[in-house]
């Protein structure tokens, strides 16, 4: 019962300045990070946002886009998991394994599953399988990510310009 208490008692203790510093400005929540959005979920409310509209460049989030953009092929069926792209030269130099960056350590003129690209992207951060993907889609990199600027800004991503798939 005393190990109980105690649980109740810190749990109170964390609900109340987490509350106090929901309503109350008294109680500003500081964070190391460059920028931040807290979005309370059933409301909607912003609960924080510091610096939420500066330009950044996030690696990640033009890969979860190229990710959209195939997923979007994928459920319109223009594209199955069993489909493959073919690696280009131009994919193994600037994003395999002579980039030195994350990568799936394709090879040039190999033929590789959707499904395994997708992975690739997902599980290795791989940049040469982004490259296959946006070359697939787009027959350029640069030409997927006209539409990958195009599509964000349909979805919201207003103030998001990509400049390749990585």
């Amino acid at each position: 019962k005393e190990l109980y208490n105690s649980i109740k008692f810190s749990l109170s203790v964390v609900f109340s300045v987490a509350y106090a510093g929901y309503i109350s400005p008294a109680f500003p929540i500081d964070i190391k990070a460059k920028s931040a959005v807290i979005v309370e979920v059933s409301t909607g409310k912003i609960l924080l946002d510091k610096n939420a509209d500066s330009p950044m460049a996030p690696a990640s989030m033009s890969k979860l886009m190229t990710l959209y953009i195939l997923f979007e092929r994928l459920k319109d069926g223009s594209l199955s998991l069993d489909d493959t792209f073919r690696v280009s030269e131009n994919a193994w130099r600037k994003g395999g394994a002579k980039s030195g960056s994350s990568t799936m350590f394709l090879l040039p003129g190999q033929n590789v599953r959707i499904e395994d690209l997708i992975r690739g992207i997902i599980v290795q951060s791989g940049n040469d399988a982004c490259i296959v993907v946006a070359e697939g889609i787009s027959g350029s990199e640069e030409s997927f990510a006209e539409e990958m600027t195009v599509r964000g800004r349909a979805i919201g991503l207003l103030k998001s310009n990509f400049h390749n798939s990585t």
